[in-house]
């Protein structure tokens, strides 16, 4: 009787252990083939295009690219610098509700701001209606800054992007010890120079990172600077795809805005690896310094405006709006556009945390050059926008779809139509290429506190790699997870260029439904729509706002 092969328990568990190596390298070249895509598509592509794109369209979109990219960045970086600033080191009436609401502009997505304001600074709206009552002036008698304009563009983004630069920079100001500002102080500097001097430098690094994330999120917003005409490559990688259907066109263009992305996560990498600061071994709290009068009213006038601009007036507005308008909210229609975006939402955060998981327990328990680059490559693609994935995603896709549907036609006689392309799961995959740096960071963020020890103690019990994660990870890691899950939940709500470009036939969502309304100037119906996102997104900023205060708690405690 011939021998039966057999394994081994050892190679049983050694098959078990290259099982999620294997799954973290596919999913891993599926998260780089988007920037493979663009980059094969766009010099495939004829000179012929690029040379019509280089003499039509293409200064155009660099320059408002460029132009709309700084403004975002200074004004947000000065509101976000300046507010954080005032909370953290003085005392006035309102700090502590101001603290909190100046966060909240995160839940709102830019293009909803430009409907609201839109609807009340435009021409027909009730600033300049009731201007033209009280004055009696004719349309033409007046000047009014226009909303619809690359200055308009910039401030909605300002106004929901500079939470970003405000977070990081009051983490840093409320971590620096006050014997450093003393010294400053103590070699003739005055409060505003020893914040100029010694304070801004030290929180640079992380001032730096809040401007370079509103960086990204402006080169990569689609729905405000397509409502307001503003020519930016987003706009034209839409137009290229659908309008003209160029794909060659869609291609180089995205090449262009990946360039821009990657170039601003390249700055953001080189700043943060050179800047190092030593604070020393003694550590005392920074006081507050009490403010009083004209002082005191300055202080929450410039931290009250943002949030107001921000927040408060657009659900003011969009409130109004949404009262009169026909839209039922209850209706078959609406409720199914809501169902397609949750089940998006809600399978796209499954997604991505279990992918983050993954990435991130390979790099913390195989410590190896494989799982520095997948983690790396899983962070990448937060630099590249929504556009830029969906083509990265439609191109090969479709190549492979048409090529199958060709050969099944041509040897079978039946045909397979497209598998892959305007299919759900490869918007999923979109989104989760999209957000899983923002999985993997709050990963990251909860799994710094678990001790190695802990690790060392459930190897000595006998416990594997897949029993130390379900049974000592895990559970510690709950709260981030839940965070992560909230957070990718909330921005698939609100992404709009990769839904628009990749939603499967006859599947709208919130967000399209409330983009297709506004481009039909019905901006009361995209009222609705716009405040179900925006209740939906208030979700995580309230745990951000209750991790704030819990964190103001434990400062108070060690002080």
């Amino acid at each position: 009787m011939a021998d039966i092969p057999f394994q081994t328990g050892r190679q049983t568990r050694s098959l078990r252990g290259r099982i999620p190596w294997a799954v973290a390298g596919v999913i891993a070249a599926i998260c780089v083939l988007p920037h493979i895509s663009v980059l094969i598509a766009a010099f495939m592509g004829s000179t012929e295009t690029l040379q019509s794109l280089a003499e039509t369209v293409l200064g155009r979109y660099t320059r408002a690219t460029v132009l709309l990219l700084v403004l975002v960045v200074v004004f947000s970086t000065v509101i976000g610098t300046v507010s954080a600033w005032l909370v953290t080191t003085t005392e006035f009436r309102g700090r502590r509700l101001l603290e909190i609401a100046l966060v909240l502009p995160l839940a709102f997505p830019a293009y909803v701001l430009a409907y609201a304001y839109t609807h009340v600074l435009d021409h027909p709206g009730i600033v300049q209606t009731t201007l033209r009552a009280v004055t009696g002036w004719g349309p033409r008698d007046y000047w009014f800054p226009e909303i619809r304009s690359l200055g308009g563009a910039a401030a909605m983004l300002t106004f929901v992007l500079y939470p970003y630069v405000y977070l990081l920079a009051r983490a840093a100001f409320a971590s620096q010890s006050a014997t450093t500002f003393y010294a400053a102080q103590s070699l003739g500097q005055t409060r505003l120079g020893a914040f100029w001097r010694v304070s801004l430098p030290m929180a640079r690094p992380a001032i730096a990172s809040g401007a370079m994330l509103v960086g990204m999120e402006t080169i990569a917003d689609f729905g405000t600077v397509s409502y307001f005409g503003v020519q930016t490559f987003a706009v034209g990688i839409y137009s290229s795809w659908f309008t003209f259907a160029d794909r060659a066109a869609a291609a180089q263009l995205s090449l262009g805005l990946l360039s821009f992305a990657l170039l601003l996560a390249i700055v953001e990498r080189i700043n943060r690896g050179e800047a190092r600061y030593a604070f020393g071994r003694k550590f005392e709290h920074m006081p507050r310094v009490k403010l009083t009068g004209i002082a005191s009213k300055l202080a929450f006038t410039v931290c009250f405006l943002p949030a107001f601009l921000g927040c408060i007036l657009p659900v003011i507005m969009l409130s109004e709006m949404a009262l009169g308008s026909e839209q039922d909210l209850l209706s078959p229609r609406y409720l199914q556009f809501a169902r397609n975006s949750v089940t998006l939402g809600l399978c796209a955060a499954v997604i991505t945390v279990a992918v983050a998981l993954l990435f991130g327990s390979l790099a913390r328990n195989r410590k190896s050059r494989f799982a520095t680059i997948v983690l790396y490559i899983g962070r990448m693609g937060y630099a590249v926008p929504g556009g830029v994935i969906a083509v990265g995603l439609l191109v090969p896709f479709a190549y492979f779809d048409n090529t199958l549907d060709a050969y099944m036609r041509a040897t079978f006689g039946i045909s397979t139509g497209l598998l892959f392309t305007g299919s759900i799961w490869l918007l999923v995959c979109a989104y989760m290429i999209r957000f899983l740096a923002a999985a993997i960071g709050a990963y990251e963020g909860g799994v710094a506190v678990i001790n190695p020890n802990m690790d060392a103690a459930a190897r000595v019990l006998g416990q594997s790699e897949w029993g130390l994660l379900r049974r000592v990870h895990f559970p510690l890691l709950r709260p981030s997870l839940f965070t992560a899950l909230l957070i990718v939940f909330v921005d698939v709500m609100k992404e709009l260029p990769a839904t628009l470009i990749m939603r499967p036939f006859n599947f709208d969502t919130l967000a399209v439904q409330a983009h297709r309304l506004a481009s039909d100037e019905r901006l009361a119906g995209a009222a609705v729509p716009s405040l179900v996102i925006v209740a939906i997104g208030t979700l995580p900023v309230i745990l951000l706002c209750r991790r704030i205060r819990n964190e103001q708690g434990q400062t108070k405690e060690g002080a």
